[in-house]
């Protein structure tokens, strides 16, 4: 018969699953898990230090840092990089000693990252085992350390995303077109007021708006800013100089992150009616500022967007 402490000794940890989106890119999150340095400014819980640390990112290369509580009691993870592909998957093969290197528990920890309209999505793994059970505690309690990790992390990269450039410009344009079963009128409205484009723009996973205005007529602004779970503040501002109705739109705006200007494009808007319905053209030339790298990422979030407004028009 199986005892009720040599049970206790036998049971595993369940697989634990975090995720955030950063308003980055890939390479940037990517990063931020690959480099030393930035290892050591963020991979650890709030309080918490990494005053050593070796990485090397290469498949069966060091993941090995010492962690310092505040009280100064040390654990080191000595890991090795099970698959490095940039900047997709990262699949790291951890365990937790203490100062003298006996074993606590391993944490076989995967680590995902996908383009998304926001920037990147990152998504964790970990699954455990546990070597010492006097220590089964430890990861037990790993989902708020890795909530307060995950923060440092958007910090990290938002630090990595604003570190002094030198002045640039790089110059991005691309068109889009839809096809909608719907009227230009109807299009037109889900464009211009305020609470049918509320529906599909500014809108996001972990983000929680924090001002939003919109007056479309030349002259008139819109204005979004949201803050995302990282605490990082994204910026919509722009300017309508055109706007026939049923017709056209055009519009500058600029982008920031935080107090950072990234961007500042011009937008035009042309919809006709076509095979019973409305066919949409969006062109945007952009200019992306000091190093900014969109990657990209403009386009993309653009086409989950013009999806977006198609699918409220069914609602």
């Amino acid at each position: 018969m199986t005892t009720a402490s040599e049970a206790k000794a036998t049971t595993q940890p369940r697989p634990l699953t975090v995720g955030r989106t950063y308003a980055v890119t890939r390479d940037t999150v990517f990063g931020a898990w690959t480099t030393t340095e930035a290892v050591k400014r963020w991979f650890c819980p709030a309080g918490y230090t990494i005053p050593e640390a070796q990485i090397e990112a290469r498949e069966g290369g060091a993941f090995d840092l010492r962690m310092q509580s505040p009280e100064g009691e040390s654990h080191w993870i000595r890991g090795r990089f099970v698959e490095v592909d940039a900047p997709k998957r990262l699949v790291i093969d951890m365990k937790v000693t203490d100062e003298k290197g006996h074993e606590l528990f391993g944490a076989l920890t995967q680590a995902t990252f996908t383009d998304v309209a926001q920037g990147t999505r990152l998504d964790v793994e970990q699954r455990y085992t546990v070597l010492d059970p006097a220590f089964a505690w430890m990861p037990e309690g790993a989902g708020q350390g890795w909530t307060q990790t995950l923060d440092k992390l958007g910090r990290e990269v938002m630090r990595e995303a604003e570190a002094p450039t030198a002045r640039s410009v790089v110059h991005a344009t691309f068109r889009i077109e839809r096809q909608y079963p719907a009227s230009p009128a109807r299009v037109f409205r889900a464009l211009v007021e305020r609470e049918a484009k509320d529906r599909w723009f500014a809108r996001g996973e972990g983000l929680t708006l924090i001002e939003r205005s919109m007056d479309v007529r030349p002259g008139g602004r819109e204005v979004a800013k949201g803050k995302w779970q990282s605490g990082m503040v994204s910026t919509f501002d722009a300017l309508y100089y055109d706007v026939v109705p049923d017709t056209r739109l055009v519009y500058a705006y600029e982008m920031h992150l935080d107090t950072r200007k990234i961007s500042v494009s011009l937008a035009t808007i042309d919809i006709k009616a076509r095979d019973g319905g409305t066919h949409l053209v969006m062109t945007e030339q952009g200019a992306f500022l000091d190093g900014y790298d969109d990657a990209g990422s403009r386009e993309r979030g653009t086409n989950f967007l013009l999806d977006a407004l198609g699918a409220s028009l069914d609602d």
